[in-house]
Formats: C-alpha cells, sequence, structure tokens
C-alpha cells in the first residue's frame, strides 16, 4: 500500500500534526468524519484484527479501511462485504504502525458502544487495531510500538480511560481478548491515573 505525508498545519508539535502522528506510515480513509461538538477525547480502545482471521503478513486490513477489498478474493470476505470501517492506527506484527484517520476526527471503529456513561464510543475515543486475533499472544514488537504511541497519544489528548472493544461492546465483540497484556502496558505506561476497566484494574 503507498502512504503519504501527513497534512501539513501550523502550530504543531514535533510529533503531531492536525493529529496524524509523525511516525506512523499515513494512508487517510475516507471512513470517517468530524467528531461531534464539544467532544472529550478520553478513551482509548484497543482491538485486534486479521483477514482472513489468523492469517497474518497482507495487505488486506489496509484495503478494507480504505475501500479497496477484493471481496472475492477469499470465502471470509462475504460476509463483511460492502463495510465501511476504518480505525486510527494499526500495528502489524513486527511492530509497523499505520494510521488511516487523524486523532482530531472521528475513526469508524466502535460501532454500537457503551462505556464510562456515555454510549457511541466513537465519538470521543481513539482506535488502535493489533494485527492478530482475539485471545491469542500478541508479539513484543507489538507492544513495543504500543507503548511509544499510547505515551505519545497521552501527552497531546486527555484520555483518562483505556479499555478493549471487549468492554464498550460486551457481547458483541471479544477483542483483543485474554491473550492481550494489559498489566504489561499498565505497567509500561505507569497507568495509575488511566482508568482500566474493573477486571483489569489489580
Amino acid at each position: 500500500m503507498r502512504q503519504t505525508e501527513a497534512p501539513d498545519s501550523q502550530g504543531e508539535d514535533a510529533l503531531w500534526r492536525n493529529g496524524w502522528y509523525r511516525f506512523a506510515a499515513h494512508l487517510p480513509s475516507p471512513n470517517c468524519g468530524p467528531r461531534p461538538r464539544p467532544s472529550h477525547i478520553d478513551l482509548l480502545v484497543l482491538h485486534s484484527i486479521s483477514l482472513p482471521p489468523g492469517r497474518y503478513g497482507g495487505n488486506e486490513v489496509q484495503q478494507l479501511f480504505t475501500n479497496q477489498l477484493d471481496w472475492d478474493a477469499h470465502p471470509y470476505f462475504q460476509g463483511i462485504r460492502g463495510i465501511t470501517v476504518s480505525s486510527h492506527f494499526y500495528i502489524r506484527r513486527g511492530g509497523e504502525l499505520w494510521q488511516f484517520v487523524s486523532c482530531d476526527e472521528r475513526a469508524w471503529h466502535a460501532g454500537a458502544s457503551s462505556y464510562r456513561g456515555r454510549s457511541n464510543c466513537n465519538d470521543d475515543s481513539i482506535g488502535i487495531e493489533l494485527e492478530g486475533l482475539e485471545g491469542h499472544l500478541f508479539e513484543p514488537a507489538q507492544y513495543a510500538s504500543l507503548t511509544a504511541l499510547c505515551a505519545s497519544i497521552l501527552q497531546r489528548y486527555p484520555i483518562g480511560h483505556l479499555a478493549g472493544h471487549e468492554h464498550i461492546a460486551p457481547g458483541r465483540k471479544h477483542d483483543p481478548g485474554a491473550g492481550f497484556d494489559w498489566q504489561m502496558l499498565k505497567k509500561s505506561l505507569a497507568l495509575d491515573a488511566c482508568e482500566l476497566p474493573v477486571a483489569l484494574r489489580a
């Protein structure tokens, strides 16, 4: 997939331009929109994704988020044919980081959801997809990339909550699942001030 440069802007710091992160490969998705005003971007949502499930290394996820996926390329794709989704970020198994939507904009990653007393989590969250399968383990390189990304997001946005897709859409979604090491991430980021789901606070 061909990446592009982050959009130009003025008055931004060295790491961000208009919500685009400097150290990600940029591949803008059309599946996004403005956040409702006022919005308080205070939630990070972690997901896992692979297309088809359990197959790694291809460009299918990038193609899905940019509406370029060949629906006839695999039988699994018929079940998701025509969906228009996106995430702000995507971290490959080797730690490579992609960005599809400005963090200042609303990506379409959460779907029907509710958390910290609010519905429609897309409105005020940042979504991060990890290449993987729900319930399975993730790679050290992914944790390293995720930690660096989250640290930068925490410096720029007033994040107060961190959850998985499974926590904001319980019963409907199950990712990233039991294979994700929440305590490792919490320790790496010193997240004492960041609220985790009840089951993950210990």
